[in-house]
């Protein structure tokens, strides 16, 4: 296993990080504790989580996913080895995940609460790296707004300022060490970074968006970030839900796929996605790989990349997603790569 610097940090994590999204819906605990496990002996030290998981998201499995890698500290008893990753939720309606059924909103008192409940669930009293799960601003989210920049649906926005120095007490208080974004923008980055240097709070040391050989997009503006300010991106979906397997095309709907379950790929069924996907996967053939292994060492071979979160439902994933360490991304698969971007350039953003 390779291991990369979170940011500017004293911290190394694993260039594959093990992603928790499915434990406690389609995982049990006990199949939880089997990944754990098994990815921990392959030297995976960095586990990335949030607080509103299981997905999709309801109110009867939230938190479970926190509470099973909890269950997993206690009887391992291997807290100290580990980096842990989870989330607070930006502003949204999900009432259900804050006391009295209020909003979400990035606020002291909402960052407080979840946090705090966060660490009751995972049995620990620090996060590694706690990052804002979406932005507090009204922005198109999980590609429902492909790349266009649409006017804001709302006014209400706390302000950066407001939220950084809820996250500063919390440094400072040793209940987290780093903090990160997700699904964010290069304005929303670069208006942490110009805040944390003004008011000398905490700066971000990762990103965590969507990135895959069908949404590119994150090289577009987000990648600069990481040369000039060590802000590393953190790279979720890399196998885009699992289309880039190629198991949905044509139609395809295997049994206990998550798609198959719960709909919920939209995203990835826009036009001109299964003709990309069917050329990297013929790619993949050519290449005598599983396509889900080339999938993944291309992200995990981007320069910008600090870790690369995989999911997997069985363990026989799981053991292949973490065997695309060992694929080497060379210029000539590279250049086969670019050709089939360069014609289908990022339909699934």
């Amino acid at each position: 296993m390779e291991y990369r610097p979170l940011g500017d940090t004293d911290i190394s994590v694993s260039a594959i990080c093990l992603g928790s999204m499915t434990w406690g819906e389609q995982n049990s605990e006990a199949e939880a504790h089997e990944q754990l496990d098994y990815a921990f002996s392959r030297g995976i030290n960095f586990i990335d989580t949030a607080e509103i998981y299981s997905i999709p998201p309801r109110p009867e499995t939230q938190g479970a996913t926190e509470r099973i890698i909890g269950s997993w500290f206690e009887s391992r008893r291997n807290r100290a080895k580990i980096i842990l990753a989870t989330k607070v939720s930006g502003r949204g309606d999900a009432t259900w995940l804050r006391s009295g059924g209020l909003p979400t909103v990035l606020d002291e008192k909402n960052i407080n609460y979840a946090l705090d409940a966060s660490l009751k669930r995972l049995r620990t009293d620090y996060i590694d790296l706690y990052q804002l799960h979406w932005p507090d601003r009204s922005l198109p989210l999980w590609g429902a707004g492909g790349t266009i920049y649409r006017q804001p649906t709302h006014r209400a926005e706390v302000p950066v300022e407001e939220t950084l120095a809820a996250l500063d007490k919390l440094v400072r208080a040793g209940k987290v060490r780093s903090i990160g974004l997700s699904n964010e923008t290069p304005w929303g980055v670069a208006q942490f970074l110009k805040v944390a240097e003004s008011d000398l709070a905490p700066r971000v040391v990762s990103i965590q968006n969507a990135y895959n050989l069908i949404n590119r997009t994150f090289e577009m503006g987000l990648a600069e970030f990481f040369q000039r300010e060590k802000v590393g991106l953190l790279a979720y979906s890399p196998l885009a839900q699992g289309y880039l397997t190629g198991k949905y095309l044509s139609g395809a709907r295997p049994p206990g796929a998550r798609t198959t379950l719960f709909e919920r790929g939209q995203r990835y069924e826009k036009p001109g996605v299964e003709e990309a996907i069917s050329a990297y996967v013929k790619l993949a053939k050519e290449l005598d790989l599983a396509p889900a292994q080339l999938a993944l060492a291309f992200v995990t071979s981007r320069p910008f990349v600090t870790s690369n979160i995989i999911g997997a439902t069985t363990i026989d994933q799981l053991k292949s997603n973490i065997d695309s360490i060992a694929v080497r991304i060379t210029p000539e698969i590279e250049q086969r790569i670019n050709e089939i971007h360069q014609l289908h350039s990022n339909p699934a953003p």
